[in-house]
């Protein structure tokens, strides 16, 4: 079954990216962008699809790959169909590197800055997890360490929001926070892969361990899991991996919690089975929701965060009364 929603997910991605070349502002006869996908046709034709819109959409499936494999492992780790990569605070400190060299004007320096700033605030926030993770005695002390960060990081962020120097400074703080993929390119991909294939390689390779969590940290142990190798594991690569994804498109939230939800019943509740697929399903969902973004008319574009969360906290809220048993 789950070798079937892979395939099935993964050409709808495919689908997706190539719908993503097709639609925009002016819409591209599928002739003319076949034709500038393999570099052949009108200049302007091949500048539209390289340039603008192929790079835009494997950006959004990138981000959202990375986002819905953290969540399933998040998931799988801590036993909670909640969690998600911003319940470590992993996201929140990302998004405050970013933000910091936004206030400060490093940005301005290089367009490498705020990504390398994003990586590294996930870094930070990961490896105080994983030296949390190693000494934690339960999960829930885990838990409230990330909370904690989270809420610390984004009280710094609105300080430095609050603080700005200028309107404009402020705008650009406000947009990052908010989650885009608007104007990214195949470089700004290519920064962030190699981080997220270590830290998916990292989530893929203990995804056995997610399994055996399911009997209880004393069954897993019993049967032979180093449970604190397993954690440090799990949450360095899901830190990684969020890190690489809120370096090319900023804070996106409610997708790490969406997807393994939605793959669970398909996958047999196995957090090991549903690790592929939800990273597919999150990649599929953000292509499609940054082709709405850009096909809804108004002067204004929707950030694509924005879009992710409408559709994704009515989800969230479902799941929590559900598991509270309210509904």
């Amino acid at each position: 079954m789950s070798r079937g929603l892979n395939l099935w997910l993964g050409a709808g991605g495919l689908v997706a990216i190539l719908a993503a070349c097709l639609l925009g502002s002016t819409p591209l006869p599928p002739d003319r962008m076949l034709a500038a996908l393999v570099g052949m046709g009108d200049v302007a034709d091949r500048v539209i699809v390289w340039e603008i819109r192929l790079p835009r959409a494997l950006a959004a499936w990138v981000v959202g790959v990375a986002l819905g494999a953290s969540g399933a492992a998040l998931q799988g780790l801590l036993r909670n169909p909640l969690a998600e990569p911003g319940v470590l605070g992993v996201s929140a400190s990302s998004a405050l590197a970013a933000t910091i060299t936004l206030h400060f004007g490093f940005a301005a320096l290089s367009p490498f800055v705020l990504p390398l700033a994003a990586i590294a605030g996930a870094c930070a926030a990961t490896a105080l997890l994983a030296a949390a993770a190693i000494r934690a005695q339960s999960m829930t002390t885990l838990i409230l360490i990330g909370v904690g960060l989270s809420s610390f990081a984004a009280a710094l962020m609105s300080l430095l929001m609050n603080l700005a120097p200028n309107p404009f400074t402020l705008a650009d703080m406000v947009n990052w926070m908010m989650g885009s993929v608007a104007n990214r390119g195949l470089p700004d991909i290519a920064l962030g892969l190699p981080f997220l294939i270590v830290g998916l390689g990292l989530l893929y390779a203990t995804r056995r361990g997610l399994s055996a969590l399911t009997l209880g940290e004393g069954a897993a142990q019993g049967i032979g899991l180093n449970v604190r190798r397993q954690r440090l594991a799990t949450v360095f690569g899901a830190g990684i991996a969020t890190g690489a994804s809120v370096a090319i498109a900023g804070a996106i939230g409610f997708v790490g919690i969406v997807a393994p939800h939605l793959v669970r019943p398909w996958v047999g509740h196995d957090p090991a089975r549903s690790l592929v697929p939800s990273a597919l399903l999150a990649g599929l969902f953000l292509v499609l929701a940054d082709i709405v973004v850009r096909v809804m008319p108004g002067e204004n574009e929707l950030k694509l965060g924005v879009v992710a969360a409408l559709v994704g906290a009515p989800i969230f809220l479902l799941i929590a009364v559900r598991r509270r048993g309210l509904a």
